[in-house]
């Protein structure tokens, strides 16, 4: 492998702000660890990094939702002494009313954007904490910051994520740890992401579409500058600031009469 970085993983990496993740790094210098369910696409992305850079990729197809997927991924990650950053971006979305929607769906969001989470980021932070090197960057949404009927277990996982990592960020201040801890919240970005939940990119103004490079480089340069959130676009910057002071009894008018607009569940991963 490669001498002159350690290891990144990432998850999710098959497409989309997880593949640029992997063409970022790679750029920069990481040997990867290219995590997803989709293997083929894996070694395909593999090969194209080895190949424009001077890194080394290997790849893991693993269902992280499963048990038997992530158990031994979890001890993959503890045990390399040259993990230097651990990129949680796999996720997915359903569209339509909680109380429609098949269970299955939204027990699999829960395991994949909370307890994935929690589990990887669990497995590699005593050894980041020890070698007083590394970063975990957890990709979440600007849905975080609200609530949306028929969005309900998306906006709600993704805002235990931004939580979650502004207590790990207070948490490795705490202690005096040079590791850092990202919330990278992005709006809607150009990926697979809602092609397969089936959202018409027509319905949302074209200025409100970032491209997954520019996401990937906001988060990356943000973490330079030690920035634990990190929201690219200066639209949607803007936007939560005045989520975050508007009324609530506002947020819940608007969320309701949005709502009331949803289509019937159509469940994607």
């Amino acid at each position: 492998m490669s001498d002159r970085k350690g290891l990144a993983a990432v998850t999710g990496a098959s497409s989309g702000i997880g593949a640029t993740f992997a063409r970022h790094l790679a750029a920069r210098g990481y040997d990867l660890l290219l995590i997803a369910r989709r293997a083929e696409r894996l070694l395909d992305l593999a090969r194209t990094l080895e190949s424009n850079y001077p890194v080394r990729a290997e790849v893991l197809a693993a269902d992280l939702t499963s048990e038997p997927d992530l158990v031994p991924l979890e001890q993959r990650l503890a045990e390399d002494p040259r993990l230097e950053i651990l990129v949680n971006n796999a996720g997915f979305g359903t569209m339509g009313k909680f109380f429609e929607a098949p269970l299955s769906g939204q027990d699999s969001m829960h395991r994949l954007h909370v307890m994935a989470t929690v589990r990887m980021t669990h497995a590699v932070l005593p050894g980041m904490v020890e070698r007083r090197k590394g970063a975990v960057i957890n990709v979440s949404s600007v849905a975080g910051f609200a609530q949306s009927p028929g969005n309900i277990s998306y906006c709600a996982t993704k805002r235990w994520m931004n939580s979650f990592s502004e207590g790990l960020h207070l948490e490795m201040k705490s202690i005096g740890s040079p590791v850092r801890i990202q919330a990278l919240c992005p709006g809607f970005t150009y990926s697979e992401f809602h092609d397969v939940m089936g959202v018409e990119r027509s319905r949302i103004p074209k200025s409100w579409w970032m491209s997954s490079e520019d996401v990937v480089a906001e988060s990356l340069r943000g973490l330079d500058e030690g920035k634990w959130l990190v929201i690219p676009g200066r639209r949607y910057r803007i936007y939560v600031w005045f989520m975050k002071w508007l009324p609530q009894s506002l947020m819940h008018s608007l969320a309701i009469r949005a709502g009331a607009r949803f289509r019937q569940p159509k469940e994607t991963q």
